[in-house]
C-alpha cells in the first residue's frame, strides 16, 4: 500500500511536540513560601553581622574607656599616750619650738552701785636702762623714779637691771610703777625718768627710764564705785575672755604645719584700767590689756618624736596623727614662757591617738598597671602600711587593671 508522506510528516511533528512538553520543568506549586524563606535567611544574616559588630564595638570601648577604683584602708595603731618631751628653741636637731607673742585688750561697761571717796594712784610700766657698765644693778622695791613732769613715781618690786652688752648696748628691764601720791596730776603721757637715788653720782646720767605708754588711773575725790568682790569677778571673766580671744587670733595666724595647743599658752596682764572718773550715768568702763605667750611646735617633727617612742622599730612607714591638736599639753612651768629668752621647755602630752600610715599613691598606682585583678592581694603584701583594699574595675567583664595611670583612681580611706 503506497505511503502517505504528508500524513507521516504530521504524525512525526505531533510526536516531537509531545516530547517537548514532557521535558519542560513544572512551575512551583507555592511561589510565596519560597520568597519568605529567602527573606528570613537575609534577616538572620543581617542580625548576625549587627550583633557581631556591637560586641566588637563594646570590646573596643572597654579598652579605650576601661577604668578602676581602688579603696585603700591604711594601717592604724591606736595608743594611749602619756609622753614627757623636751623642745629646744629654733633647734635643727632636737624637737624645735618657737614663741608666739600677741597682745590685745578686753573692755566691758558695768553699772555702779553708788558713790564714795576714792583715792587712787596712777600706774604705768617703765623700761629702765643700764648704760653705766657691764655690771648688773639691783634696785629695791619702791625705788623712787623722777619723771620728766617733775613728779615722783615708785617701782612695785625689786628688780635687777642687766649690765651693758659687749656691743655697748644698754641692759634693760621692765617694771611697774605707781605715783607717789593719789591724784589726777600723776596721770601723764609717756615720760622719761631718772633714778632719784643716783642724783649727784656718775650713775645719774647713765641709768634712765622710759615709760611704755601713758601713766593712768590717778584720781582723788567722790566717784561712782562697785564693790571689790564684784570687781574681782568682772576682771576674772575679762581675763578668760581676753585669753580666748588672743588664742584664736594667734591660732588664725600660725602657718600651716604648726600647732598651738590650747594649754600651751600663758596670759600676762599688762594693765587693768577701771577709772571711776570716766563713769557716765552710773556706767563704769573696765579695760584689761594683756599679752599672750604660746609655744609653737612643728607638727611633722612632733609626730616623729611620738612615733619614735611608740611604733615598732622595723616599721619605717611615714605616719600622721589625726587631730593631734586635741592632745592635752602640760608645760612644767608656764611662767617660763614670759621670758622671751627661754631656750628649752619640758612638757607632757597625753590622750588617745591613732598612728595612721601614709601611702605613696603614685608608687602604688604604678604597681597596678596592667596587672590581673587576682594579683591585687599579692601586690598588697609589698605594702605593710596597707591594712586592706577593695577594687572595682569597669566594664565588669575586664579582669585586669588599666595600663594607664590616668584610668586608675586610688582612694586612701584616711580617718577624718
Amino acid at each position: 500500500m503506497p505511503k502517505n508522506l504528508f500524513q507521516d510528516m504530521v504524525q512525526a511533528k505531533r510526536a516531537r511536540s509531545g516530547m517537548e512538553q514532557v521535558m519542560q520543568p513544572r512551575p512551583p506549586t507555592n511561589p510565596q513560601g519560597v520568597e519568605r524563606v529567602e527573606k528570613s535567611r537575609g534577616r538572620y544574616s543581617f542580625w548576625m553581622v549587627a550583633v557581631a559588630s556591637v560586641v566588637f564595638f563594646l570590646f573596643a570601648l572597654s579598652y579605650l574607656f576601661a577604668n578602676a577604683t581602688i579603696t585603700v584602708h591604711p594601717k592604724q595603731q591606736n595608743i594611749i599616750l602619756n609622753e614627757d618631751l623636751s623642745a629646744t628653741k629654733n633647734s635643727q636637731d632636737a624637737l624645735p619650738f618657737d614663741l608666739v607673742v600677741i597682745s590685745g585688750e578686753e573692755s566691758k561697761i558695768v553699772e555702779t552701785v553708788g558713790e564714795k571717796d576714792i583715792a587712787q594712784k596712777a600706774e604705768g610700766v617703765v623700761v629702765i636702762y643700764n648704760a653705766f657698765s657691764s655690771t648688773v644693778q639691783k634696785l629695791d622695791i619702791n625705788t623712787r623714779l623722777e619723771g620728766s613732769n617733775d613728779k615722783i613715781y615708785k617701782t612695785e618690786k625689786v628688780i635687777t637691771v642687766p649690765g651693758m652688752g659687749k656691743d655697748g648696748k644698754p641692759g634693760s628691764v621692765e617694771v611697774k610703777i605707781y605715783g607717789a601720791e593719789a591724784g589726777t596730776e600723776y596721770n601723764s603721757p609717756p615720760l622719761d625718768f631718772k633714778i632719784f637715788g643716783f642724783k649727784g653720782t656718775s650713775k645719774y646720767s647713765k641709768f634712765y627710764g622710759r615709760s611704755k605708754g601713758a601713766i593712768t588711773g590717778g584720781i582723788k575725790g567722790k566717784y561712782p564705785f562697785i564693790p571689790e568682790s564684784q570687781k574681782e569677778n568682772i576682771l576674772s571673766e575679762m581675763k578668760i575672755s581676753l585669753e580666748a580671744k588672743l588664742f584664736q587670733k594667734a591660732h588664725d595666724q600660725i602657718p600651716d604645719g604648726f600647732i598651738l595647743f590650747q594649754d600651751a599658752v600663758v596670759l600676762k596682764i599688762d594693765s587693768e584700767s577701771m577709772n571711776p572718773a570716766s563713769a557716765q550715768e552710773n556706767m563704769l568702763p573696765f579695760t584689761l590689756k594683756g599679752t599672750l605667750y604660746g609655744v609653737l611646735l612643728n607638727e611633722q617633727k612632733l609626730t616623729q618624736e611620738i612615733v619614735k617612742k611608740n611604733m615598732e622599730k622595723d616599721d619605717e612607714s611615714e605616719v600622721y596623727i589625726p587631730h593631734i591638736q586635741n592632745l592635752i599639753f602640760s608645760l612644767s612651768d608656764k611662767d617660763d614662757l614670759l621670758n622671751q629668752d627661754i631656750k628649752n621647755i619640758h612638757f607632757n602630752l597625753s590622750g588617745t591617738i591613732d598612728l595612721v600610715s601614709k601611702l605613696e599613691v603614685e608608687e602604688f598606682t604604678a604597681e597596678l598597671l596592667g596587672q590581673s585583678k587576682k594579683n591585687l592581694n599579692q601586690i598588697l603584701l609589698q605594702y605593710p602600711n596597707i591594712d586592706s583594699a577593695e577594687s572595682v574595675i569597669s566594664p565588669f567583664w575586664k579582669r585586669s587593671f588599666p595600663d594607664k595611670i590616668k584610668n586608675i583612681k586610688v582612694i586612701v580611706d584616711y580617718p577624718e
